[in-house]
């Protein structure tokens, strides 16, 4: 005799994060209720939860959100006794506390994957008597609607019935940067699925900008992958024990006793993975992103060092195109794993002794300034390395204020970084303070289009 089918060897966990997915994933529910037999599921009050949102679903068009589920809940388990009803309050009251569900993708994947069979198994069974008919056409209608239930049926944002989801809070889960002037203007840090850019001339501190910000988060308990294309391994590795201990980086041997009990009490998780210049594509680190999930790895920030010196996918193109292409392979990055990627990019010759590095400086290709959701410049004269000093200029801020200018503390014997309360730059060159939002926006888009008439003026003389 036949076991009946169900998720029993997947376990109750499974089983209980699956009914949370069909009720905070529109899409995939339409999906899994074209092949879920209720009864694949061993707990009666999961059955009697589906069957709700099933039921909510087909009466009034909408896929219930956590709000009207919870009305669903309290009207509607009238003829259930009252050991069900405790465990579907219960179980409601635990999914709603905890919104966010991990290997949501293995879960789903997994019970569609068992449902889809199950249905095949059923119209391979039914086809079998009609084979004796010569049923053929009916056969083959019979094997083809099976194999289609339960495929991607994810055509976008439906208007109707995605109405609730455009109103849900969504947070971007900001990682820290520590300097309390940037976190304030953008929110808390860089957002999940953000993509920010350090842009600066050679020798300014690109490398060690990133390594700050990857301490910082570190510090805070997140797990950072930074991957190198210039420095090795164990050099950035160094700065990041120099930016968390405070040791001087020609130090470091001297203490390394001290910084290794230091080290070791952090509750996050570093990666340094290095790649020669020029021989890993974005493809290089989402693969290998992808290995490191497998391992329990899920990074909460991304850094890349830097995003030029990765190789285009697309290469005997012109310089500018493969960079624009770099940086939106960087920022699919973000997107696809749901975390902050932090890189940075190198000036032209113009920012090398800039006071205030403006995007007119950006190397190649200014169209990183628009696929970039945060931007800042770092400037520092001759003058300012001998005094540890130097200038940040907010260049872009999707979220918030930009057009601005925070002075900079830097020693980069030890890689600390810290920025000061902010000046506003205006479209002369001067600081000053207590501009408004408008005209700020105002002083950028000026300054734009004097780079755009500019560019336009070398073409027509020739010089581009």
């Amino acid at each position: 005799m036949n076991q009946k089918a169900s998720f029993s060897k997947y376990g109750k966990s499974f089983q209980e994060d699956l009914c949370h997915l069909i009720l905070n994933d529109r899409p995939f529910a339409d999906r899994i209720f074209e092949v879920l037999d209720v009864n694949f599921l061993e707990l009666k009050y999961l059955r009697v939860f589906v069957d709700m949102i099933r039921n909510h679903k087909e009466k009034y068009k909408i896929h219930p959100n956590y709000k009207v589920m919870i009305s669903i809940i309290k009207s509607g388990l009238g003829e259930e006794n009252d050991a069900v009803k405790k465990q579907v309050v219960d179980y409601a009251a635990r999914i709603m506390a905890k919104p966010s569900i991990d290997n949501s993708e293995f879960i789903k994947d997994t019970s569609l994957d068992f449902c889809r069979k199950q249905k095949l198994k059923e119209a391979m069974i039914k086809s079998a008597r009609l084979i004796n008919e010569s049923s053929f056409d009916e056969i083959t209608t019979l094997i083809s609607e099976a194999i289609k239930l339960g495929s991607s049926n994810d055509f976008g944002h439906d208007y109707l019935a995605d109405f609730e989801k455009r109103y849900e809070l969504k947070t971007r889960s900001p990682v820290t940067t520590n300097w309390a002037e940037v976190d304030r203007i953008t929110g808390g840090g860089l957002g999940s699925s953000e993509l920010g850019v350090v842009v600066a001339p050679t020798g300014a501190g690109k490398s060690m900008v990133l390594a700050h910000l990857g301490a910082t988060a570190v510090k805070a308990g997140k797990t950072v992958v930074h991957y190198t294309l210039e420095l090795a391994d164990t050099v950035v590795g160094q700065r990041y024990d120099s930016c968390i201990t405070g040791v001087k980086l020609n130090e470091l041997f001297q203490y390394k006793d001290l910084i290794k009990d230091t080290v070791e009490n952090i509750d996050g998780t570093l990666i340094v993975k290095e790649y020669p210049t020029k021989t890993a594509s974005v493809e290089t680190l989402r693969n290998h992103i992808e290995r490191l999930i497998a391992r329990d790895l899920k990074p909460d920030l991304v850094i890349v060092d830097y995003g030029d010196l990765l190789k285009p996918v697309n290469k005997n193109r012109e310089k500018r195109v493969e960079l624009e292409s770099i940086y939106e392979g960087l920022r699919s990055l973000a997107q696809q794993f749901k975390c902050p990627v932090w890189t940075a990019s190198q000036t032209n010759r113009s920012g090398l002794n800039a006071e205030v590095i403006t995007m007119e400086s950006i190397s190649e290709a200014f169209s990183k300034c628009f696929v970039a959701d945060f931007i800042f410049t770092v400037s520092r004269t001759i003058e300012d390395k001998q005094n540890d000093a130097g200038r940040i200029f907010v260049a872009k801020n999707r979220f918030g204020p930009d057009g601005l200018v925070f002075p900079l503390e830097m020693r980069t014997s030890n890689v600390f970084i810290d920025v000061k309360p902010m000046q506003t730059l205006t479209s002369s060159g001067q600081v000053m303070s207590n501009l408004t939002s408008s005209t700020q926006s105002d002083i950028l888009k000026e300054k734009y289009k004097k780079f755009r008439q500019q560019k336009k003026d070398k073409k027509q003389n020739g010089e581009v």
